[in-house]
């Protein structure tokens, strides 16, 4: 006898499982088929939602594409090591190929007190100043390129540390400070479009929720009829819930849009400008993932909005 008491009670669960998805299915679809039926109340509302939430996106995508230009920038940091005036080239180049078998070190590129002068001879335009100096007061320098593996920021500033202690450097400097002033820059600006995206998450809260508080006015009789005839009030809240799940989502698909069509339009004249620094930077766009957080992060946005509203209002609704 326990064995079908045990099946009988299985079937009853499934068939109660069934039957409340069943009923969420038809408010969604019901909801959806409301929206549908005032296309351009619902594109307006939605449009608004979307600009709300393509604001931080594109910001957010704007930073991550600028993080990773910084980061090909920081792999192709280089040290430039000044040598004293007293060391002739055959030193330097003794030094150089020392330094060629080092591990940290891919490559070294020699530039002698000639090569120095002529280069600054031709950048600056002092040559009659130079030539009343009677020499050559540049020293020979050495542009040492880290591997690949040493080009963060904080192992070059170890292998900086090291060169600097060798009796030929005079002066040794990271040529990527400007790279992590803009790192700094970059970090500040995730920050504040952290503060950014949660502000205008409440605006969207506040556009949902006003949206749904006009519907519920504009369905007062429906509701007190309902409550009339014994409607609870998780039956009534149900089709407001995914009334605001469905703008929610709408105004995601829209942000989506809206930010791809950016990335379009900018990826173009930003490859040009890459090609003309010899670079083959491409913007990024949105992938997968981050689609799927967009869609179903604003349908939470909007089912969390309607359900403070319907929680405010629904409560205030009374039969008499």
């Amino acid at each position: 006898m326990a064995r079908p008491r045990n099946l009988q009670f299985k079937r009853r669960s499934r068939l109660r499982l069934d039957t409340w998805l069943l009923r969420h299915l038809q408010v969604a679809i019901s909801s959806l088929g409301r929206l549908l039926h005032a296309p351009l109340a619902t594109l307006m509302t939605s449009a608004v939602i979307g600009i709300a939430l393509a604001l931080p996106i594109g910001l957010h995508v704007l930073l991550n594409n600028l993080e990773a230009l910084s980061g090909n920038w920081e792999s192709g940091a280089s040290i430039s090591l000044f040598l004293k005036q007293e060391i002739s080239d055959q030193q330097a180049r003794t030094l150089q190929q020392r330094l060629a078998r080092h591990s940290r070190i891919a490559e070294i590129r020699f530039v002698s007190k000639a090569q120095a002068l002529a280069e600054f001879r031709r950048l600056s335009g002092f040559d009659e100043a130079l030539d009343t100096l009677g020499g050559n007061p540049l020293p020979a320098l050495l542009i040492i390129q880290p591997n690949i593996d040493q080009a963060t920021a904080e192992r070059a500033q170890r292998l900086l540390q090291e060169l600097k202690k060798l009796p030929e450097a005079d002066i040794v400097q990271l040529d990527m400070q400007w790279v992590r002033r803009l790192q700094a820059i970059t970090e500040i600006a995730q920050r504040g479009v952290l503060v950014l995206a949660g502000l205008l998450g409440m605006a969207v809260l506040l556009i949902i929720g006003n949206t749904i508080r006009l519907e519920i006015q504009n369905r007062h009789g429906e509701i007190e009829i309902s409550k009339l005839i014994g409607a609870t009030n998780a039956f009534i809240r149900r089709p407001f819930l995914y009334t605001g799940l469905w703008y929610g989502l709408f105004g995601g698909i829209i942000a989506w849009l809206l930010v791809a069509s950016s990335i379009g339009l900018l990826s173009s004249p930003v490859a040009e400008l890459a090609l003309l620094y010899e670079t083959a930077f491409s913007l990024s766009s949105i992938n997968s993932l981050m689609v799927l957080n967009i869609f179903s992060g604003s349908a939470l946005l909007g089912l969390l909005g309607s359900w403070v509203a319907v929680g405010r209002h629904l409560s205030a609704i009374e039969p008499t």
